[in-house]
């Protein structure tokens, strides 16, 4: 009984599921398709016998009138009597004008139809089997000179078989076709049925917490493969953002943890050991500026996290990069000079955007800001230049800042691109891992990448962008060569 139930309850979800519907329906309009292109050939095929039955009859008609008026009636009566002994479907017959037959092959006909000319269908007898079933015919009467009938037909068997034939073939047709359609819908429906389940036992997998779990690919290319790599697009990208968040709320533990605890303990230690108002005051001025550095990080969180989640493009608008290159390489300017290295800036001027004028400041000072902590360097020949540089380049707007300080290992320039993350050379100078975590993020709103390059010696970093007169082009990966 469980057995049963378990078949029927399948039969019943793959008669629900739309694979099996839409075929289904495809099968219904298929066959009436078939029955209508059937019925056409059918009713063409009848008509176009009964059109030959007509124009035999006609020219036969014709022909034994002509006998008729060059041999008269004893002409007329002995090519009957001869044809009417050839086997066949033909059927002759000639009366007198009261109705007595004279010669021919048809024994008897309902009343009064010898007396009508004209042409008609009608029950008929042969002479040679009185007995037997009235058959049917097409006959024409026509009346010949001196008041005799003729009348010549043929017998509708032949109509009736191509009916038969026409009729099994329908009947036939109709279930190979309901045959062959369930058997094709069922095929169709296990097959898109298996992997609508296979792509429902990988989304419980991940409601169960399993990121890594994927959609398989059939490699068809077809409508479920583009879903299917769809989803698993969209799934790699969850686990990345998970993955960021988990590596995010790591870092947040560890990195905040020692300001936390530095401004607890100052706290504290001006609750104990403070005596004057000076002593109080200047405790709370440094509790204020480890505060002001805890409220930076999170404000440069919440805005990586606002770009990452495109919450910012109601303020997009038109603007020249040109622009707020130069004005905040303007404003660098003075600490660049305070720290004693020289800043060359080149532009050009013709550098169409379509984004955020302020993101886009916030990302050139954050590299600005990084070369003038972690790559001012001073060789024999004096402090060595930082450049920043706006230019198109390969169809791209190329905005680059390059310092000639150590560099970034190649192997690490795609972890510095994340959350906190500072190489151990950095540890000693200010700053919390989330400056070029924040660049990169202001280049992928606007369509681009952030790149890290070797400046030979030093960093080159390099924010391509798409311009606003031209379609988004292909940009190469983040730290792709150059």
């Amino acid at each position: 009984m469980k057995t049963a139930a378990s078949a029927m309850s399948a039969l019943g979800k793959l008669f629900r599921t739309t694979a099996f519907k839409l075929s289904f329906a495809y099968l219904v309009i298929f066959a009436l398709f078939a029955f209508v292109a059937l019925g056409y050939v059918a009713w063409n095929a009848q008509r176009l016998l009964s059109d030959q039955f007509a124009s035999t009859i006609d020219a036969e008609i014709n022909g034994l009138s002509d006998q008729y008026r060059i041999g008269g009636l004893r002409r007329l009566v002995n090519i009957v009597e001869r044809r009417s002994r050839t086997p066949g479907a033909s059927l002759y017959l000639v009366t007198t004008n009261t109705g007595e037959r004279v010669a021919g092959n048809v024994g008897a006909l309902p009343a009064g139809v010898i007396d009508n000319p004209g042409q008609f269908e009608t029950d008929y007898a042969r002479t040679e089997e009185p007995d037997a079933p009235a058959s049917h015919a097409l006959v024409r009467v026509y009346r010949l000179p001196g008041g005799f009938r003729l009348l010549v037909g043929r017998d509708m068997e032949e109509s009736a078989r191509l009916r038969d034939v026409i009729r099994r073939a329908f009947g036939y047709s109709l279930l190979f076709i309901s045959v062959l359609g369930c058997a094709g819908a069922w095929f169709i429906t296990r097959r898109v049925l298996k992997r609508i389940d296979d792509m429902t036992a990988t989304t419980r997998i991940i409601m169960a917490g399993d990121l890594s779990g994927r959609v398989k690919v059939a490699g068809t290319g077809d409508e479920l493969d583009r879903l299917a790599n769809n989803l698993n697009d969209m799934l790699e990208r969850i686990g990345e953002l998970m993955h960021g968040m988990r590596e995010v709320s790591d870092n947040i533990a560890h990195d905040l943890k020692t300001p936390l605890t530095r401004l607890r303990n100052k706290a504290d230690e001006a609750l104990r050991l403070a005596k004057t108002p000076e002593e109080l005051k200047a405790a709370l001025e440094a509790n204020i500026e480890e505060s002001d550095n805890l409220i930076r990080i999170f404000n440069a969180l919440l805005m990586i996290a606002r770009l990452e989640a495109g919450g910012t493009h109601e303020e997009l608008s038109d603007f020249y990069a040109a622009e707020v290159v130069s004005g905040i390489a303007e404003l660098y300017e003075a600490l660049a000079e305070e720290a004693g290295v020289p800043l060359e800036v080149c532009v050009e001027d013709d550098l169409p955007i379509h984004g955020s004028r302020e993101l886009l400041g916030q990302a050139v000072a954050n590299l600005l800001d990084n070369a003038l902590k972690y790559g001012a360097s001073t060789g024999t020949d004096g402090a060595r230049p930082i450049t920043v540089t706006a230019k198109r380049a390969d169809g791209t707007v190329e905005i680059a800042v390059a310092d000639r300080g150590p560099g970034i290992p190649e192997a690490e320039r795609d972890h510095v691109l994340e959350r906190f993350v500072r190489l151990e050379t950095a540890r000693s100078r200010p700053g919390f891992g989330l400056g070029l975590s924040l660049a990169a993020a202001v280049a992928r709103l606007h369509g681009g990448v952030l790149r890290l390059e070797d400046n030979g010696p030093g960093l080159r970093a390099v924010l391509l962008l798409p311009p606003k007169d031209t379609e988004r082009p292909q940009l190469p990966p983040p730290n792709a060569a150059a």
